[in-house]
């Protein structure tokens, strides 16, 4: 007969207890990934986009299936991103010549820690998941796209949209802020306003701009493809 110690008793309750925290884990994570997706899929509005002009605007989405960010034009009615952005900034300041800009906006230590997946950790995600005031732009200077797949997606706005597209990316930049190396010689960082946490992702800053713009997309926009699944 084996004989039932305190200590069995004691290591009994703790696997219950482990079995329990897991479970109760992966519920809030099965919930999470299933109310973004839900939210993603309802449009806040559902006007859809005015005509567009001679004078219309396009801008592109680009997904790297976890992150996305906003392409837009140097100039085009009447905003300029040239002195926002400065080619003095890069530490090769010729790709300033190219035309575009790609604008994402992140956590600072999930940007600056993670040049390429293979460097993501856990640790990293957890702790930009909780919630993080450190948050940045990233800015690419890259040619207009010039195919679109489903990494990239072309979007038409209105003068008055592509306005206040603009006005909300300006003002998520901190003025006077810091200013950091990018990854690349074509990219650099820019010290930006806003608190980072996992309601308040990447994908979730992208949605609001787009929304901000009147351009229809989810009511919640926490994962890339709730971005890039409405175009």
């Amino acid at each position: 007969m084996m004989m039932v110690t305190n200590e069995t008793i004691s290591w009994r309750r703790l696997g219950h207890v482990a079995r329990g925290s897991a479970a109760a884990i992966a519920l809030i994570l099965f919930g999470y990934f299933g109310l973004g997706l839900m939210l993603g899929a309802l449009p806040r509005t559902t006007a859809p986009l005015p005509a567009a002009g001679a004078d219309a605007v396009t801008i592109f989405v680009e997904s790297s299936a976890i992150h996305t960010a906003i392409i837009v034009p140097k100039q085009a009615t009447g905003v300029d991103w040239r002195d926002w952005a400065p080619g003095q900034d890069l530490r090769d300041p010729r790709y300033a010549g190219h035309d575009h800009i790609a604008i994402g906006w992140g956590e600072a230590r999930f940007f600056l820690d993670t040049p390429t997946w293979r460097d993501l950790h856990p640790a990293t995600v957890l702790a930009a998941a909780i919630g993080s005031d450190r948050t940045l732009i990233h800015i690419d200077h890259i040619p207009a796209p010039t195919r679109l797949d489903d990494d990239v997606r072309r979007i038409v706005l209105t003068p008055d949209q592509y306005r206040r597209l603009s006005a909300y990316i300006r003002v998520s930049v901190v003025p006077g802020g810091g200013r950091y190396p990018g990854y690349f010689d074509y990219d650099a960082f820019y010290e930006a306003r806003g608190h980072y946490d996992a309601m308040r992702t990447c994908n979730a800053w992208v949605g609001d701009a787009l929304r901000r713009a009147g351009v229809r997309v989810g009511m919640w926009t926490p994962f890339a493809v709730t971005v890039v699944g409405w175009f």
